[in-house]
């Protein structure tokens, strides 16, 4: 059985910042990083408090499968996922729920690792290749960021659409009219195109008001080299947007990039506005404006949905919608260029 020695160590912390995390000390001051490392260190080495070690059960400790549509390296790059497995583990941790975790490698999924689990969370966009997969392997699925089947399996999505609208309403507030989008394009089992509902939005609201320019949409991958190549091509416009949306925190962190190779002034040239409110968003120059995506929660709630699903034998499925909120900092503001 792992120690708090081990755990330290291996967290480059002390002993017993080790023990104030894992026994939930509410005095002490410590990182979310370093808080996120020492739990996921802990469910690695199925570490066990001497509280919970001494607490006898008559049942057995449940055996989760965390299934991730990306792998480890794309992972990397887009924290929006990472952080909702950090929210999986941490609340299986505290739980005290065996997790298996399983990675996309070369397109597919060694399902042999799949076998003897109570219950699967998917992460991320799967075809009906893979969910078959899944339900072969586990009864009860829950879907986190994808609902493939509601009426079958439980999810927990975003608000996408009503946090469109919120950051629409937003920059129409601040007198932009040439509001720009710079996204990406995901796909199922490489070939089928998955809708994006902020996509959607944005053109359905904006048409309404007479104000959509499909010269102002710019897609690709949701990456910081995406972001920054979309907007070096929309800087090449004459007549280019006051504002963009872009729909990841790493998109917008490459959009700066070329904004500033271009000495455009944010926000005062341009406004931006990102998605996710990864935690790079506050410190890069200007602070970025973005929508707070809840994202450890969006994992921590699907494990409660897995767990309360086989206690009470529910037969009717959930879909949990999660709200996001706009932080507003200094890389918006009122626009100063006039139609």
């Amino acid at each position: 059985m792992a120690t708090l020695k081990e755990i330290a160590e291996k967290a480059g912390v002390s002993v017993a910042t080790v023990s104030r995390v894992l026994n939930y000390d509410p005095t002490l001051s410590v990182s979310e990083e370093t808080r996120k490392r020492i739990f996921e260190i802990a469910q690695e080495l199925n570490y066990k408090t001497m509280r919970e070690r001494s607490q006898q059960t008559a049942k057995e400790r449940l055996r989760f499968g965390l299934v991730h549509w990306y792998s480890e390296a794309q992972e990397l790059g887009d924290p929006y996922y990472m952080a909702i497995r950090l929210g999986v583990e941490k609340e299986c941790f505290h739980r005290q729920i065996e997790l298996v975790k399983l990675f996309k490698q070369d397109g597919s999924y060694e399902s042999e690792w799949l076998s003897g689990l109570d219950g699967i969370i998917a992460i991320g966009k799967f075809g009906p290749k893979d969910i078959e997969v899944f339900s072969s392997s586990a009864e009860q699925i829950v879907f986190v960021d994808f609902a493939p089947d509601e009426k079958r399996f439980d999810s927990v999505v975003v608000d996408f659409r009503q946090s469109m609208i919120g950051v629409l309403d937003y920059l129409l507030s601040l007198g932009h009219k040439r509001i720009g989008y710079i996204g990406g394009r995901e796909y199922i089992d490489g070939k089928t195109p998955i809708n994006d509902e902020r996509e959607a939005t944005f053109y359905e609201y904006l048409y309404v008001k007479g104000i959509y320019r499909p010269d102002y949409v710019f897609t690709g991958r949701f990456t910081a080299e995406d972001g920054y190549i979309l907007m070096k091509q929309a800087l090449t416009r004459n007549d280019r947007p006051t504002a963009f949306f872009i729909a990841s925190d790493s998109m917008a962190i490459g959009a700066l990039r070329a904004l500033h190779e271009a000495g455009v002034r944010v926000p005062k040239d341009m406004s931006l506005v990102g998605f996710n409110d990864i935690p790079t968003s506050a410190f890069v120059q200007p602070p970025l404006t973005t929508v707070k995506v809840h994202t450890e929660f969006m994992g921590e709630t699907a494990v409660e949905l897995l767990v309360e699903r086989l206690s009470t034998k529910r037969h009717l499925s959930k879909k949990v919608v999660i709200p996001t909120a706009l932080v507003v900092r200094e890389s918006s503001g009122v626009c100063i260029k006039k139609d």
